[in-house]
């Protein structure tokens, strides 16, 4: 992909973190392949990044590390 489908915007590959949500589970992934528009912020995930975090949430009984994530309710 090329540009952004929202806003046409430039896209270039980067490393991010990502909050990826399995039904009730959420899990952190640091350093994330992806594509990112530098014109919107909208993040794209390769096929090869969304099945290898699938797989590791699905397999996850242990995690490498746990955050502290602030909850706030409206």
């Amino acid at each position: 992909m090329e540009k952004c489908y929202f806003c046409k915007g430039k896209l270039t590959r980067e490393r991010v973190n990502h909050l990826h949500r399995w039904g009730e589970k959420m899990i952190f992934f640091e350093n994330v392949e992806a594509e990112v528009c530098k014109q919107c912020g909208e993040t794209y995930f390769p096929p090869e990044s969304l099945a290898l975090m699938d797989k590791k949430t699905k397999l996850l009984s242990t995690p490498e590390k746990t955050i502290s994530i602030p909850l706030v309710t409206l």
